[in-house]
C-alpha cells in the first residue's frame, strides 16, 4: 500500500497561495501535506511548483474537502460506492473522515490524534502485541507505535477506507522501515478473521466499531467472547462507544457493551467515551 507523495489542498491553503501569487510574491510559505510538515512553493503567474514539479492554480475549491493531484487535475479524497466516503480537513491538521455526511472521529474537542493517544494509553501498548480491530485511518496504530508496542495487527474492511489511508499523511504506512515491520495491516472483516486468531495470542486491543446501527455484530456476545478467547488473563481491551443520547436512542450503549463484556469473561467499566475491560 503505497503513500500518495504529492500536495494535498485544502480550501484555505488554496486561497493563501492565489492571494500570495497576487500580491507579487515568488513564494508561498505553507503546509501541502495537512500540518506534518511546511515548506516552500514557487508561484508563477501561471502555475507553482512543489518539490521540482509544476501544478496549475486550483480554482473554485470546496470547504470541508480535502484535494489531491491525480495526474490531471486537483480531485476531492471522496469516493462513492454505494456510500459517499470522503476525508475531511480539521482545525488539527489530521483530517477526520466521514461516510454520507456522518463524522467517524471526535475532533469537536481536539485534535483525532490526540483523542487516539488517550485512549490507546487506557491499554498500555509498550512492549505488547496488539490487536485492532477496526484500522480506519490507522490512528490508533500510530498512537500504539509511537508508545513503544512490539507488534500491532490491524484489521480494516471497507477498501475506500484503505484508499483513504494511502492519501492521509497522518495514516502510518506499514511499509514504512521506521515502524520495522511492527505493523500488519490486513484488508478484512474482523468478524470473521477473528476466528482464525489463536486462543490467547494479543496482550490488548483495541475496538473502535462504526456505530451500532452500522455494525451491530461487532457489539455482539458471539464477537465479546471471541475477544476474550483471544485475549491473555490480565489483558485490556478498550472498546469505543461514543456517547449516544440515551433520551433520543433509548438505549445506553455503553452499559449494554459493558454487560455483555462481563458475561463474556472481562471486568468491565465506563472509561472516556467508551468501555475499559481487563480479561480475567
Amino acid at each position: 500500500m503505497t503513500h500518495y507523495s504529492g500536495p494535498l489542498l485544502t480550501r484555505a491553503a488554496a486561497q493563501s497561495m492565489l492571494a500570495a501569487c497576487g500580491a507579487g510574491a515568488v513564494e508561498w510559505n505553507g503546509s501541502l501535506d495537512l500540518g506534518r510538515s511546511h515548506g516552500d512553493a514557487l508561484l508563477h503567474a501561471d502555475r507553482w511548483q512543489w518539490k521540482g514539479q509544476d501544478y496549475p492554480y486550483p480554482h473554485k475549491l470546496k470547504d470541508r474537502t480535502i484535494y489531491y493531484w491525480d495526474g490531471d487535475e486537483f480531485a476531492p479524497v471522496s469516493r462513492f460506492s454505494g456510500s459517499l466516503i470522503k476525508l475531511v480537513p480539521t482545525e488539527w491538521g489530521a483530517p477526520t473522515f466521514e461516510i454520507d455526511g456522518i463524522k467517524m472521529l471526535p475532533t469537536s474537542k481536539e485534535s483525532p490524534v490526540e483523542d487516539a493517544r488517550r485512549k490507546v494509553a487506557l491499554v498500555e501498548p509498550r512492549g505488547k502485541v496488539l490487536l485492532d480491530t477496526c484500522g480506519g485511518l490507522g490512528y490508533f496504530a500510530a498512537c500504539c507505535l509511537e508508545a513503544g508496542v512490539t507488534r500491532i495487527r490491524s484489521f480494516e474492511k471497507n477498501p475506500d477506507v484503505l484508499w483513504l489511508r494511502q492519501l492521509n499523511p497522518w495514516s502510518p504506512d506499514p511499509d514504512d522501515s521506521a515502524y520495522g515491520g511492527r505493523l500488519e495491516l490486513t484488508h478484512a472483516d474482523v468478524q470473521q478473521i477473528i476466528a482464525q486468531i489463536e486462543d490467547a495470542s494479543v496482550d490488548a486491543a483495541l475496538h473502535d466499531p462504526p456505530r451500532f446501527g452500522i455494525a451491530g455484530e461487532l457489539y455482539s456476545q458471539a464477537f465479546y467472547d471471541q475477544l476474550a478467547r483471544v485475549l491473555r488473563r490480565g489483558g485490556r481491551l478498550f472498546h469505543y462507544t461514543g456517547s449516544p443520547n440515551k433520551l433520543t436512542s433509548d438505549r445506553d450503549v455503553p452499559r449494554e457493551v459493558a454487560k455483555r463484556l462481563e458475561k463474556a469473561g472481562f471486568k468491565a467499566q465506563l472509561a472516556l467515551d467508551g468501555v475499559l475491560a481487563t480479561r480475567r
